[in-house]
């Protein structure tokens, strides 16, 4: 294997850990939050009835996020949606070290550009623990989906985990990486 770094790990190492350093007065560098994991997952509702939906949401996954996706399995019976333990209901994925920065890199530079009417990420999606969820109401943004293969528009949440304390710091970390959060008034 190559000696390759991810361009937003070099950035990170480089300019976002001496910025946040001086800005949050940091006494050593590992006091500095870092991306520990992005979560990707598809909620497929439709699935309990068509378990082909399923199998398409996990390929998709699996070929924006370039790596494999698995389904996710309901953990109780809810009648009113006809749903049983144990029933694929979505797909999951988690990102970590250099295919959650490509994915990131991916994110910021191409999809989020392609997204109609955008006006910004909403900045409401802190837990206050230091994560950041939001979510993309078509999967088609991705370029990595092919228009001709779609056979139903689904959404995506994806899921950013830190090891921040708190939202501030999150939200300066991300906007560091490129994330495109709607003006702050």
């Amino acid at each position: 294997m190559s000696n390759y770094i991810p361009r937003l790990k070099e950035k990170y190492v480089q300019e976002i850990v001496p910025a946040m350093m001086e800005q949050f007065q940091y006494k050593t560098v590992m006091q500095v939050p870092r991306l520990q994991k992005i979560s990707i997952n598809q909620g497929i509702g439709a699935g309990i009835a068509d378990k082909k939906l399923i199998e398409f949401g996990v390929q998709e996954l699996t070929q924006i996020t370039g790596q494999k996706a698995v389904p996710t399995i309901s953990r109780k019976d809810i009648s009113n949606f006809k749903l049983r333990r144990g029933m694929a209901i979505g797909a999951r994925v988690t990102l970590r070290g250099e295919r959650m920065f490509e994915f990131l890199d991916r994110l910021i530079a191409v999809s989020i550009p392609r997204i109609r009417d955008f006006k910004g990420i909403n900045d409401k999606g802190f837990d206050g623990r230091g994560n950041y969820s939001f979510g993309v109401s078509e999967q088609i943004i991705f370029p990595e989906i092919n228009m001709d293969k779609v056979n139903k528009i689904n959404g995506v949440n994806i899921t950013f985990v830190t090891t921040a304390r708190t939202d501030k710091e999150v939200l300066e970390l991300l906007k560091k990486f490129g994330l495109p959060f709607k003006n702050q008034k």
